[in-house]
């Protein structure tokens, strides 16, 4: 993975002959140095909040595929095709020509369900029925016989054997619709075992970040993402690999790291290609801000501004913060917000 950093990375000082002052130019990467201002340009102190940023390069597409495994018995006599997406109460697959059909959730369903049975699993199965439009019964964690009823009527309309009970051999459980990724068996294969891998239904951004350069990632953070047309949405780390591995043998270990969009339709008909995904590596409330190129080098050493007062200007020591998007925070004894500052050609 490139990681291109957009923070300034260092300072470089130009001394005008005699004169004691310097103009300060900010590197950002490759890039070239800004113009110079115009002589007798100045620039007001601001109280802002400073953020600087850093873009890595991600890859928009579906992430990672896991694989689904099916419990079923008998032969495989179809499945859906490469691409397609599945959503709750769909068919994975069918064996004997029966379905297995998806739920959402995250526990997967381990025993068989019928009246009596209590726990997780049953709240799980109640609450797919319920918004597949099968009701008469308490969303709750007790397998009634009302729920019973409204699974008889859901094995009707799948063409199962209404006998009320749920077995794990014809229900898979994901988070969400998936999209098939690929299909790792045929037509005639036997059902029981993994039968196809998956992804997201949502197009997301994947990050191979470096391991040791991973501390802004969690979940929730935002991020901005520029997408392959060029257009820009606000992207969230929905998830974050739990093993660091090198991309290629001796390379640094990275974790992948999966970005939501916030609106995937901004990238239009395109699913795949590269992206650039920029988050937020350091942050200052409600400091005061100069241009960088407002700073100078004073003769006695360390940095400066020029204050501008009824035509006059005056030096004023600064300490310098952190370096953003052309601006430094700084501090100084006697500098206030609004203040007028030189801006050295």
């Amino acid at each position: 993975m490139r990681r291109r950093t957009v923070i300034g990375a260092a300072v470089a000082v130009v001394v005008a002959g005699g004169t004691g002052t310097a103009a300060v130019l900010l590197r950002s990467g490759d890039a070239p140095a800004a113009t110079p201002p115009p002589p007798g340009a100045t620039a007001t102190v601001e109280r802002e909040t400073l953020s600087g940023s850093v873009t890595v390069d991600g890859q928009l597409g579906y992430g990672e595929a896991v694989p689904i495994t099916s419990k079923a018995p008998g032969t495989v006599t179809w499945l859906p095709k490469p691409g397609a997406t599945v959503e709750r109460g769909g068919q994975v697959l069918r064996a004997d020509d029966r379905p297995v059909v998806l739920l959402y959730g995250v526990l997967p369903v381990y025993r068989e369900l019928r009246p009596g049975a209590e726990g997780p699993d049953v709240a799980l199965l109640e609450r797919n029925l319920r918004d597949l439009g099968y009701g008469g019964f308490t969303v709750d964690d007790e397998y009634t016989a009302m729920t019973a009823r409204a699974v008889r009527r859901w094995q009707k309309d799948l063409g199962r054997d209404e006998n009320g009970v749920v077995d794990p051999s014809w229900v898979v459980v994901a988070n969400g619709p998936i999209r098939v990724a690929t299909l790792p068996v045929r037509l005639g294969a036997p059902a029981t075992g993994e039968v196809l891998t998956y992804t997201g239904a949502e197009t997301v951004v994947t990050v191979d970040v470096e391991a040791d350069k991973a501390g802004w990632v969690q979940a929730g953070v935002k991020v901005t993402v520029t997408l392959p047309n060029g257009k820009k949405t606000a992207g969230t780390v929905a998830a974050i690999g739990a093993k660091a591995e090198p991309e290629d043998p001796g390379a640094e270990p990275t974790v992948p790291v999966t970005v939501a969009l916030a609106d995937p339709g901004r990238a239009g008909r395109l699913r795949e290609g590269p992206v650039t995904v920029t988050y937020v590596s350091e942050q200052r409330k409600n400091v005061l801000t100069v241009p960088v190129a407002a700073l100078v080098a004073l003769a006695q050493g360390g940095y400066g501004v020029e204050v501008v007062e009824d035509g006059t200007r005056r030096s004023v020591r600064v300490e310098l913060g952190l370096f953003a998007d052309g601006k430094v925070e700084v501090r100084g004894d006697g500098l206030a917000e609004g203040m007028t500052v030189g801006m050295p050609a």
